[in-house]
């Protein structure tokens, strides 16, 4: 199985961190993601990222996830040999998803939770929102199918998801538009899996133990702002911040207008930037308390 990977990094200079980049269901990174990370690049930040099994130009049935574990495990082993190579194990690493990305950074964070330096979490799917839950005949129908046929796709109509997503009409176009992702019907098992790993999450919030900032939509159809909220108030982590920006959607850096994406964008880069002169200044200060002993 061949799965595309991709990376991003500034010109003529080394990163003043890495960014380890999980994207959402039914798209891709490569392409939809492009010119986000281009501009993570501009601001000094080297950005890796990787196609899940089915989705983008990978390997695999279009957005099937027979196992979302096997799907972690694809994950977690590119960015950790990612983060051996070279001067890579002196960087900061922060893990960055969208949507079903963040529930894919949370699943990162617990197989190895002192590894990364920090998350940054936009509209995660550690909860379904009531609106894109399916109706129980839906839960009833899958339960019985996926044993028998896990790959067949909803005979129900579901909400639009790219419609609910992105608020701009020329950006939803250019998804539909983009052969990198898949627009179709959800399969039964992907559905499934997205419900179950949704749930268990969200029983395990407070088991969150890095620096992270979330990031969600007050207008958001798609994942629940209300998640993003617990995440906040029942995380472990002593460094949490929770920004959520009025009459946003769910789509924060590709779906809405330049001015309201910059402001993401531009909360993103502070962050970060504080955390690595807070972590820049740690380390010194332990390696002065060394010298001393």
């Amino acid at each position: 199985m061949q799965l595309l990977t991709c990376k991003w990094f500034p010109v003529n200079q080394e990163p003043r961190a890495l960014i380890f980049f999980c994207h959402g269901y039914a798209i891709d990174c490569s392409t939809t993601f492009k010119d986000v990370a281009s501009k993570f690049a501009k601001e000094g930040f080297g950005m890796y990222g990787i196609e899940y099994e089915g989705h983008g130009r990978s390997g695999g049935l279009n957005v099937y996830i027979d196992d979302f574990d096997l799907l972690i495990n694809d994950v977690y082993s590119h960015f950790s040999k990612i983060s051996e190579m070279g001067e890579n194990p002196k960087k900061k690493k922060f893990l960055m998803g969208e949507s079903m990305g963040g529930a894919v950074v949370l699943l990162l964070h617990r197989k190895k939770p002192e590894f990364w330096d920090g998350a940054i979490l936009i509209a995660p799917m550690c909860k379904i929102a009531e609106e894109m839950k399916p109706p129980k005949t839906v839960i009833s129908m899958m339960n019985l199918v996926i044993h028998l046929i896990p790959s067949w796709k909803s005979i129900l109509p579901g909400p639009d998801i790219i419609n609910l997503a992105i608020k701009q009409p020329h950006k939803r176009q250019e998804i539909k538009d983009n052969p990198n992702c898949y627009i179709g019907r959800p399969r039964m098992k992907t559905m499934s899996e997205l419900f179950r790993v949704s749930l268990d999450l969200e029983n395990r919030l407070h088991e969150v133990t890095m620096p992270f900032i979330v990031l969600h939509g007050e207008d958001d159809k798609v994942t629940d702002k209300e998640a993003s909220k617990l995440l906040y108030e029942v995380a472990s982590s002593n460094d949490k911040t929770l920004k959520l920006y009025p009459e946003m959607w769910h789509s924060l850096l590709f779906g809405e207008p330049l001015e309201k994406s910059e402001l993401v964008f531009n909360d993103i880069v502070q962050w970060m930037e504080t955390r690595i002169n807070t972590l820049r200044v740690n380390a010194n200060n332990n390696h002065e308390a060394k010298s001393q002993i």
